[in-house]
């Protein structure tokens, strides 16, 4: 597999709701194993641009590439392949609450392959395992907290070993702490598992510790501004609406290197919040 090839590409991709245009004249691309971040501020259409990209929501105009496969122009059996490429965390968890942690893993491996149970009570154990919830197999999503819900959901998202992880949002609702440990599973997995990941989110300090690329739309243009390392926009873009939104409530410039280094990378020679 090629990992210089780009994994994903939106090519001038228009988002509406009737006549109302979200964002227009989007283009970016995103690398095999990147962790991508879709960044801006509220209301800029995040999450919009995500059910575009995983088959919620058709475009106005333009294309969502996977490889060379047109996603919108494909037939449906087709799509349907790609659809199983993917897993997806929603922000909420999304775990079925009549289902203990591991019926809701399970369930789509059950619905989607020709597995038996035990070979399907194997996957579910090694996947709840990779996101620390061995032991936690009976237990209901209310009897757990809320991260470890976040951290169910992701076993979820990867009980069928996607090729791309799309996350909504997954830091909402968590303490500092967790959310600082759920960036650090996610970094993890994608170097174990070589998925390509792609989030939602508007936290500072994920955006710096885990993002290796990023878009960066703006809801008073209603396009994008920017693509690449956030890091790197922090830097040496000058847009004043991408450093507002980048050095909000920005206490200390190396607190954010740090977190990086913390998270599993080296510290950066150059400065780098």
């Amino acid at each position: 597999m090629d990992k210089t090839k780009a994994h994903i590409t939106i090519s001038d991709l228009t988002m509406a709701y009737g006549d109302f245009v979200v964002m227009r004249d989007l283009n970016f691309t995103i690398n095999r194993s990147d962790i991508f971040i879709i960044m801006g501020g509220s209301g800029c259409g995040k999450s919009t641009l995500m059910r575009h990209m995983v088959g919620l929501k058709s475009p106005a105009k333009g294309k969502v590439l996977y490889g060379d496969v047109s996603f919108w122009d494909a037939d449906p059996e087709e799509k349907d392949h790609l659809k199983r490429r993917f897993g997806i965390l929603y922000q909420s968890g999304a775990l079925w609450s009549s289902m203990t942690l591991e019926e809701n893993v399970a369930l789509p491996l059950s619905q989607n392959t020709t597995l038996s149970e035990n070979e399907i009570r194997a996957q579910v154990g090694l996947k709840l395992s990779l996101v620390g919830l061995s032991g936690f197999e009976g237990f209901y999503p209310s009897e757990i907290s809320g991260g470890m819900r976040k951290r169910a959901g992701l076993a979820r998202a990867m009980a069928l070993d996607p090729e791309v992880l799309f996350f909504d949002e997954p830091s909402a609702g968590l303490d500092p702490l967790s959310a600082k440990r759920l960036d650090e599973l996610i970094l993890q997995l994608r170097d174990s598992l070589g998925a390509t990941v792609v989030i939602v989110t508007h936290e500072l300090a994920s955006i710096f510790a885990i993002g290796s690329n990023s878009v960066f739309l703006d809801p008073e243009t209603r396009t994008m501004l920017a693509a690449g390392d956030p890091n790197t926009l922090l830097r040496e873009n000058h847009d004043p609406r991408i450093q507002t939104f980048l050095r909000r409530g920005e206490t200390g410039e190396t607190q954010v290197t740090d977190s990086k280094a913390d998270a599993g990378h080296p510290k950066p020679d150059n400065f780098r919040t």
